[in-house]
């Protein structure tokens, strides 16, 4: 970590430049004196409640119709009581139901690594924080796959915990069965040491993976330059974790039941989470947010009880495959970001084949760690290594023995 990186809020020109910090609050909110991240910054994106400030969701009626939080989500304490310095919210995408990062009325954060391209979202604040260097540390939260994909666009570490490892009290919910609080950083030691704060892991060294586990269901769907340039970073994962071998979780494939699974439950917890609200406040969303809220308000409780039953079956297939300690290998996305304003037909044919990978994890509500391990014309390509649940310090221990080699 660079000496640049501690102590030093950098949301003010940074952040503006960057576009990931939220325009409506100013924050600066000193951690404890001393503690395992004493002297970082960090920022959290703006769901994450702060005592004495509203949240605003991504959405002006959202924040217009919400008083000031009267409590700080324990995630943020957590990381004061560390000694962590916050010192802004990062921009979400509404009501963080997107994984595009382009918010119609905050705007669109920037991908340093990738200027011309989409942050990946709905953490797309937090993930540009962190990626231009305005902070070493940022928190978003992963329902579907929302701090992964960002990490994986904008070429840094990202991280999803085992479901409900990490309390999602004073956070805005979405999909609560899936919602995960997660973070970013740019460097795999303080990925760990985040960890071990927010997860309350013992000081001493996790076990290694027994070996890997090569997803061919993710790998068919990646785009064939994106599965090129992972192969070097591969070798020096399975060269350093232990030897691989091929895996296949679906005879149907990803994009059948396991995301009409996921799609149907998350969309049927969605309403049950927002519907009142947006019913009685009608609030402008932007492009493929208001659709999908559309499509979220006629999901059945009849298929939303089918595809529970086909959750717990894929939550079973998946503890016992992983209970030996192996991990899952996997690309992130299945290609590099796409470019800003994309047509929205085309975003949503790559977000159904993102949520194909993503949701691996999320129906067997398992941790998985976004790598930054290859580029394509300068463009970042994620890798991911998946454990079993409960599995986290292992998986953070790895991730940072793979960071050394890739």
């Amino acid at each position: 970590m660079a000496d640049g990186d501690r102590g030093k809020p950098m949301n003010g020109l940074h952040g503006n430049r960057l576009g990931a910090f939220c325009p409506h609050i100013a924050l600066d909110v000193p951690g404890a004196a001393e503690g395992p991240l004493a002297g970082l910054t960090f920022a959290a994106k703006d769901l994450f409640d702060v005592a004495g400030h509203a949240t605003g969701a991504g959405n002006p009626t959202w924040l217009a119709t919400h008083p000031p939080a009267t409590a700080t989500a324990p995630a943020v304490k957590t990381l004061l009581d560390a000694g962590a310095r916050l010192v802004g919210k990062t921009i979400t995408d509404e009501l963080a139901f997107s994984i595009n990062g382009e918010n119609a009325h905050y705007g669109t954060p920037l991908n340093a690594k990738a200027p011309q391209r989409i942050p990946g979202g709905s953490s797309s604040g937090s993930a540009s924080a962190v990626a231009g260097g305005a902070v070493p540390l940022a928190l978003g939260t992963d329902t579907g796959g929302s701090v992964r994909v960002p990490a994986a666009f904008c070429g840094i570490y990202g991280f999803r915990p085992t479901h409900g490892r990490i309390s999602l009290d004073g956070i805005t919910p979405l999909a609560p069965s899936f919602d995960s609080v997660g973070w970013f950083t740019r460097d795999a030691g303080l990925l760990e040491r985040v960890g071990r704060v927010l997860l309350d892991l013992p000081g001493d060294e996790e076990g290694r993976p027994r070996s890997l586990l090569l997803v061919e269901d993710a790998f068919a769907m990646t785009d064939p330059s994106a599965r090129a340039a992972l192969g070097p970073a591969i070798d020096a994962v399975t060269a350093t974790l232990g030897s691989p071998r091929d895996v296949r979780l679906s005879g149907d494939g990803l994009g059948e039941g396991w995301l009409n699974a996921f799609r149907t439950l998350q969309m049927h917890e969605v309403w049950r989470t927002h519907g009142a609200w947006i019913s009685g406040h009608r609030p402008h969303f932007g492009p493929g947010v208001a659709e999908r809220f559309q499509a979220a308000s006629r999901v059945t409780d009849k298929a939303a009880g089918e595809a529970a039953n086909f959750r717990r079956r894929v939550t079973e297939q998946m503890d016992s495959l992983l209970a030996g300690g192996d991990l899952l290998l996997m690309p992130t996305a299945p290609g590099i970001a796409p470019l800003k304003n994309t047509p929205q037909g085309e975003l949503d044919q790559f977000r159904a084949q993102v949520l194909s990978m993503t949701c691996i994890a999320g129906l067997a509500r398992l941790p998985q760690v976004s790598l930054p391990a290859a580029e394509i014309e300068g463009c970042p390509v994620g890798l991911s290594l998946v454990a079993r649940r409960g599995g986290d310090g292992m998986l953070l221990a790895a991730a940072k023995r793979v960071a050394e080699v890739l």
